[in-house]
């Protein structure tokens, strides 16, 4: 998509650009991030308004270390760096970086040399977070000294001529105070953006690029009930209306009310054309006596697919294919930085012999800013704080075969964990919560004045920003002694309820 103005941030590794990228957005300024081994070229193609380069954990004075393509600082841009990319100008320019006797982390004092630009309306003295090895020890020819603390002589510097700076510390984090003055004065008094970047103007843009893209044709959208495919579906629709068709393929592993609750969203209140396909028994079918999680998650997939692509070959003309791709996705995947671990839980990408083009209308936001597009467009709030659901569903909280009786049980369970967590208003400060069913174990309890000799319940929940690590949620006990209580109470067969408290790493956040 087009935008008036843009800023360039080069990626040096960590998830530093990313935070920066959402700070330069939260100004009110459209920010793209590239990796570091694009070239001068490719940075300048894009018309940045100003370039910043992100911190990375790597020293400059490594043998391989991450380098910029030095043309970037005769372009006549302002440019801004950011500890590693502070050491990266000084070095690059004729400076000198060296390993200081006492490195600094964490909370510092700042105070501020001269009069920069940069620093307008700043505290003389202010805190900032530090998180560095190297110091800069010669600034190159042509910068001053901006700032120094007590452990760094030279924490900030300017070439006010070639409007290029260096900060050693983070103004992105929410650490340094005043950060967010210092990138504004940055990206406002010294490159002259205008600002005016928000969601209103993002479905604008949006609205405008997917009808030129799309014409006359039809779009075909699968809709899974979780915020990405919600809020994607429901902006495509609003740029062409009745030329989208969406495919809910309900393959029986939502959670309580999910199914009902798609429908009514998107039929009742969006009147969007909604082909609903219960598949529920076809899939239970398929896995009669698979107890193995991967096949479980593959047979899932491929079914999935194949039923989708059913529905959607027997509507006529249709070219496009909608897709809930975020920003984080597409830099992970774009990106010579960051190292990815990940294997999505997601039902199978589909695959690469459908004879679709792709409309990915989210892939320049990030989840927070999806859910801030999801409320401008009026979509439900248990749509848009929708916790991170895999795509095998309920199938995979099962450990074990899956049967109907089992299903019905962690169903009714997993409402319970859920309900629970809602009432006490815990919800919006957990990743991800939900029940497991470890079908394996039965052990002997007492109901009533009756033996019984029924399953466990686990509970899991946990809170993490990206689902990369996570940590178990702290509840307290009586939150817990409620969802034990309540599940032996009125979940029939079962009699023994557990908490899992491991972080990941060592484990993963599913059980399977």
């Amino acid at each position: 998509m087009e935008h008036q103005e843009l800023v360039v941030i080069v990626d040096f590794g960590g998830q530093y650009a990313q935070l920066i990228a959402r700070r330069v957005r939260e100004c009110g300024v459209y920010c793209e991030i590239l990796p570091y081994v694009k070239s001068a070229e490719e940075i300048l193609a894009k018309n940045p308004k100003a370039i910043i380069l992100s911190g990375g954990p790597a020293s400059v004075n490594a043998p391989d270390a991450p380098k910029v393509d030095t043309r970037i600082f005769d372009a006549g841009i302002p440019v801004l760096g950011i500890c590693y990319g502070m050491q990266l100008i000084c070095s690059e320019l004729g400076g000198k970086v060296a390993r200081p006797e006492k490195r600094e982390y964490g909370h510092a004092m700042f105070y501020r040399d001269g009069s920069s630009p940069l620093f307008e309306g700043v505290s003389k003295e202010t805190a900032v977070w530090m998180s560095h090895g190297d110091s800069v020890t010669d600034m190159p020819a042509g910068f001053g000294l901006a700032g120094h603390t007590d452990l760094t002589p030279t924490a900030a510097v300017a070439d006010e001529a070639r409007r290029i700076y260096g900060v050693q510390f983070h103004p992105e984090v929410v650490h340094t105070p005043e950060g967010t003055t210092m990138l504004k004065n940055f990206l406002f008094e010294i490159a002259g953006c205008q600002g005016g970047w928000s969601m209103g103007n993002y479905i604008d843009i949006a609205v405008k690029s997917i009808r030129e893209q799309v014409g006359n044709h039809n779009v075909i959208c699968a809709l899974s009930g979780g915020v990405d495919s919600s809020v994607a579906a429901v902006l495509v629709h609003k740029a062409i209306g009745d030329q989208l068709t969406c495919v809910f393929v309900d393959h029986g592993f939502l959670r309580l009310g999910e199914a009902e609750q798609v429908v009514d969203t998107f039929t009742n209140k969006f009147n969007m054309k909604l082909v609903h396909i219960d598949a529920s028994k076809h899939f239970m079918d398929l896995l009669k006596g698979v107890t193995e999680p991967e096949k479980k998650r593959k047979t899932i997939g491929a079914e999935f697919i194949h039923t989708f692509q059913e529905e959607a070959n027997k509507i006529p003309d249709v070219k496009f294919l909608v897709q809930g791709t975020l920003y984080p996705d597409v830099v992970e995947s774009g990106t010579a930085t960051a190292s990815t671990i990940k294997s999505h839980h997601n039902v199978g990408g589909l695959p690469k012999d459908m004879k679709f083009s792709l409309i990915e209308p989210l892939r320049e936001l990030f989840k927070d800013e999806v859910r801030q597009l999801g409320r401008e467009l009026g979509l439900p709030e248990e749509v848009i704080n929708r916790q991170p659901f895999p795509g095998p569903g309920l199938a995979i909280r099962i450990i074990g075969e899956i049967t109907p009786e089992r299903l019905d049980i962690l169903r009714r369970a997993d409402f319970i964990v859920r309900d629970v967590i809602k009432q006490r208003g815990l919800y919006n400060d957990i990743w991800q919560s939900f029940a497991v069913l470890p079908a394996a174990i039965r052990s002997v309890g007492v109901q009533g004045d009756e033996r019984t000799y029924d399953y466990t319940v686990g509970i899991r929940a946990v809170t993490s920003s990206d689902g990369m690590t996570a940590d178990y949620f702290h509840f307290p006990w009586e939150v817990l002694d409620e969802m034990s209580r309540r599940i032996c109470n009125e979940v029939k067969g079962v009699n023994r309820v557990v908490y899992d408290v491991t972080s990941k790493p060592p484990s993963t956040i599913e059980w399977e």
